[in-house]
């Protein structure tokens, strides 16, 4: 059983999410590997392809090192579905880096709670998503969180409320220092602004509208059942439920300011999802259920690529 399987974290539940990954992201850039067939895209493509990957390793640190989840490998196959459940995820290098830079972000801030360099962590996390908002402006969103870590962590000492603008600052004069001495221009807000749209037609695009609806109501679903956990959670457990919540919160409006609706931008939303979807898997002793639900959620990029 699927259930079962996944229910272990061991090397061979990774290596089968990255062997289901690699097929379905390969699938998807295999006209541009073969139209380029040059050093520099397949460089790229392969760096890329690792990014994703380590997407999901970090999220995996993330769930067991802060207890959010069971040791179980749910997050990482949950976090896998959901992403290559829409094509124009796996084509957008800049999403899937940006994913990887607020998933490193929230590694640190997470790590908040145990009181130990705590302002190493609050650099940290900005730098991670001010590099982000490089690669993909509204990302810039998720520096919110980071102020919430602050409130729930360290918000007795007044200078852990500067080192954020710290951080901004340092990737400024980092990226500005590294345009001035490639193409000899200041790096302006016009290069790193990129204006929302709203324009949500792509959306009726079954490949779009089918994964969207389907991983939807399973968050919903198990988003009660979070809320559940969050309730009967100890004191200082409890701001950790509170930052994935805000988290996923950040998500959506990433998602809604970004300045294209073609999937990509739903990338965001998976890893406190997974984290979401992952606790119903470990929590509910629904077998039956939880296995046709899992089988489900697998076969759906799968049928979503072969049938639309």
């Amino acid at each position: 059983m699927l259930t079962s399987f996944f229910s272990k974290s061991k090397p061979v539940n990774f290596l089968a999410v990255t062997i289901f990954m690699a097929v379905f992201y390969i699938s998807a850039n295999l006209t541009t590997l073969f139209n380029a067939l040059d050093l520099s895209t397949w460089s790229t493509k392969v760096g890329i392809f690792i990014s994703f990957i380590l997407s999901a390793t970090v999220l995996d640190f993330i769930a067991k090192k802060n207890d959010l989840t069971k040791r179980s490998a749910f997050k990482i196959v949950i976090f896998a579905v959901f992403s290559v459940s829409f094509l124009t995820i796996l084509q957008n290098n800049q999403v899937i880096l940006a994913n990887l830079c607020i998933l490193l972000a929230l590694r640190r801030i997470i790590s908040l709670k145990s009181r130990k360099d705590i302002p190493q962590k609050i650099f940290d996390a900005t730098f991670w998503i001010c590099i982000a908002s490089l690669f993909y402006f509204w990302t810039i969103l998720f520096l919110v969180i980071v102020f919430v870590g602050i409130l729930v962590h360290a918000a007795n000492y007044f200078k852990n409320w500067l080192i954020p603008l710290v951080a901004f600052c340092t990737v400024g004069a980092l990226v500005t220092s590294f345009h001035i001495l490639a193409y000899s221009e200041f790096y302006t807000l016009g290069k790193w602004f990129q204006e929302s749209s709203f324009d949500f037609k792509l959306y009726q695009n079954f490949q779009i509208l089918i994964p969207l609806s389907i991983i939807l109501g399973v968050g919903l679903w198990t988003l009660f059942y979070y809320f559940g956990l969050m309730q009967k959670s100890s004191v200082n457990s409890r701001p950790t439920y509170v930052l994935v919540l805000f988290t996923l919160a950040l998500s959506i409006f990433t998602a809604i300011f970004s300045p294209t609706k073609d999937g990509s931008e739903l990338i965001f939303l998976f890893a406190p999802l997974s984290i979401i979807v992952s606790n119903y898997f470990e929590g509910k002793k629904e077998k039956v259920f939880k296995e046709i639900l899992l089988i489900g959620l697998i076969l759906m990029p799968i049928l979503i690529t072969f049938l639309l």
